[in-house]
């Protein structure tokens, strides 16, 4: 679907909204009930899932976790939010430059990965200052700007 046919589709909706604003509000509905051992049935009206324990806190691995649905429903909302608001060519830049930041944040020796990006260019300035050429981490855990400082 390309951004026109979403917005056709939108639009009724839209106006719809403005006229009548309790038509945008949507109660979803979730209900869990018990099963055997240490589990649950939860039903949303669009799927049913079977939820356990996760295997780090004895589980065996065969039912989701609260974690894995919690991740699926945020990994759900940002890629339906992201295909929704912008065109392919979009997409194929902002995946092309994330790509591009991650390599050159490697090649400066930040782990994106394990510290995020909040205060990665400011480690870089502290180096150079230092003269020092390394790009090994030193210390554990994500390092945190200056207060007031930019990303």
């Amino acid at each position: 679907m390309n951004a026109e046919t979403l917005k056709a589709m939108q639009a009724p909706l839209k106006e719809r909204y403005k006229t009548e604003p309790a038509a945008a509000l949507v109660t979803l509905r979730a209900e869990g009930r018990a099963l055997e051992g240490i589990s649950c049935r939860v039903e949303t009206g669009k799927a049913l899932v079977e939820a356990g324990l996760h295997p780090a806190t004895g589980g065996d691995g065969s039912l989701v976790c609260s974690g894995d649905m919690l991740l699926e429903a945020l990994a759900a909302c940002a890629g339906v939010t992201l295909r929704a608001f912008v065109t392919g060519a979009t997409v194929a830049n902002f995946t092309a430059l994330a790509a591009a930041r991650r390599a050159v944040l490697a090649r400066a020796g930040w782990d994106a990965d394990a510290d995020g990006l909040f205060g990665a260019h400011h480690d870089r300035d502290r180096r150079r200052r230092r003269g020092s050429t390394s790009t090994a981490r030193s210390g554990s855990g994500p390092r945190r700007a200056r207060a007031g400082a930019r990303c």
